[in-house]
């Protein structure tokens, strides 16, 4: 059984900067790329429950995001992030990681080694 669950996307230097410190950190995690096999509402309502993130932090606000019409306001809520990411899953920061009841967005990079050491 995997320590660590990675809700990872290869094309990201930063997702890819968390496998290469689980690697390092001899941790064995479960990844899942999340682009391929987006989350329901129904894991992403798990997600934030263990996120320590605030949820609308979950969210991407980038060109894609832009171009969708979306605002700040569209993901102010728990329930606003669950649909919208639900629907546009590469909306989704990356990576997050999850280790039992806890979870974190791993930005920046440095995030990861506390996590993982804790």
């Amino acid at each position: 059984m995997s320590d660590v669950t990675i809700l990872h996307n290869q094309s990201c230097s930063t997702s890819r900067a968390a496998m290469e410190r689980l690697g390092d950190a001899h941790v064995e995690a479960e990844v899942v790329d999340y682009l391929r096999h987006p989350l329901d509402a129904a894991a992403l309502e798990d997600l934030l429950d263990k996120l320590e993130d605030a949820p609308t932090e979950l969210v991407r606000r980038d060109a894609y995001f832009a171009e969708l019409g979306l605002t700040a306001a569209d993901v102010a809520t728990r329930e606003q992030v669950v649909d919208v990411l639900a629907a546009h899953p590469r909306l989704m920061q990356r990576p997050v990681l999850v280790k039992g009841d806890r979870a974190i967005i791993g930005r920046p990079k440095e995030r990861v080694a506390g996590f993982l050491a804790d």
